[in-house]
């Protein structure tokens, strides 16, 4: 099977997205299917082998940390040439409306991904009035796909009842090799603890930006000398964060990747999620493949992943004090051990195969779908 990928983002980018993308496309070119990366031009022109074609990408006014491609008919060009029986838009917001548009306009079988809840993000910019201009918005691109994906079940059910069509549940994964309690290191510890052996690591991985929430653990901070923070990414909130952290046991180490950000999973403590605008939180798996504990706000993908008392606790989003109760209830060595032991054991069952098999299934459903579809259109015509 000949698979066009069209994504907003992709290497170097690290988040989630390219992280699920990039397992994928090495277990489909493991089966012997060809696929090719239709993403922004961030200068990376191959993926083990897979080519990355490259489009012209800028920043945005509203995120100027990241470079996106707009509508290109460059897009099209790359679809003539590679003739894919499939093509998947993953996430489409900007360079995906180009994908999903030439798609339709050559009579192609369309799957299309949901991984951003962007209609959240609307609150937390100041921008409320947007949050029915972009339902409307991402709807009316999606509902053009034969197939639509989605990560989390809970997400699944809000698009359905924003009246997202054909919609399913794409399984989630995670490296359980790479992301294992056997990658401590010493070194590492002695870095996210600047030397301070003695204190217990509260690791936060991901984008730092505001709908991230990421402020809420300086109260854990404030509460206990006992815990230091690590906080692994980067974004747009980064100077925020920095002066807002200010004074306190913080490290901000940038983007780590691969061995490295292994590493740190497996020499933390207690992992902690304070966002509630996730659609999976891919991080939420790779700490608990690493044996931590994970403390999270209560939101439907996370209640999906973690279960409360045992993998992981649970706090209320809108109180505080019970982040900052869960955190320090972890202070007992036993307890935090034990779930973290839990967290590990139950991820050990998520790989990346099934859901990358799945995708194949759903590929070659959307296919049939379509040519059936094209011949009852020829039929009545």
């Amino acid at each position: 099977m000949r698979i066009a990928m069209i994504t907003e983002t992709f290497l170097p980018s690290t988040d989630g997205i390219v992280t699920r993308l990039c397992a994928s496309i090495r277990w489909l070119e493991k089966q012997g299917h060809e696929v090719l990366v239709i993403a922004p031009d961030l200068g990376v022109s191959h993926f083990e082998g897979t080519p990355i074609a490259g489009v012209p990408a800028h920043t945005f006014f509203l995120y100027k940390d990241k470079k996106y491609s707009f509508f290109s008919r460059k897009v099209k060009k790359h679809l003539i040439e590679f003739q894919p029986d499939i093509v998947h838009v993953v996430n489409p917001a900007f360079l995906g409306v180009s994908g999903i548009y030439y798609t339709k306009r050559l009579g192609l079988p369309l799957v299309a991904s949901y991984h951003t809840h962007v209609p959240k993000y609307a609150e937390y910019y100041r921008l409320p009035f947007l949050k029915p201009i972009l339902w409307w918005y991402f709807r009316s691109l999606h509902n053009r796909a034969d197939v639509n994906l989605c990560t989390s079940k809970s997400v699944l059910e809000e698009l359905r009842q924003k009246r997202f069509k054909h919609v399913h549940f794409w399984k989630r994964g995670v490296d359980t090799a790479q992301y294992h309690p056997g990658h401590f290191d010493a070194e590492m510890r002695e870095r996210l603890t600047r030397g301070n052996k003695d204190k217990k690591i509260l690791l936060y991985v991901g984008r730092l930006a505001p709908e991230k929430d990421i402020e809420k653990i300086r109260k854990v901070l404030e509460e206990s000398n006992d815990y230091c923070l690590a906080i692994v990414g980067d974004g747009p909130h980064r100077a925020y964060l920095e002066a807002y952290f200010k004074g306190t046991d913080t490290i901000f180490t940038g983007f780590l990747h691969g061995d490295e950000l292994a590493r740190a999973y497996a020499s933390s403590d207690i992992f902690v999620f304070p966002s509630t605008t996730e659609t999976l939180g891919l991080v939420l798996l790779e700490a608990m493949s690493s044996g931590l504990p994970v403390v999270a706000a209560q939101s439907g993908p996370t209640s999906e992943q973690i279960e409360h008392g045992r993998t992981g606790l649970l706090y209320d989003p809108d109180d505080t004090n019970d982040f900052v109760q869960c955190v320090l209830k972890l202070k007992d060595d036993h307890y935090r051990k034990s779930l973290g032991m839990e967290a590990h054991q139950t991820s050990q069952a998520i790989g990346w195969d099934a859901p990358s098999s799945q995708l194949l299934e759903f590929y070659k459903k959307t296919i049939k779908k379509h040519h059936r579809t094209a011949v009852l259109l020829r039929e009545s015509n």
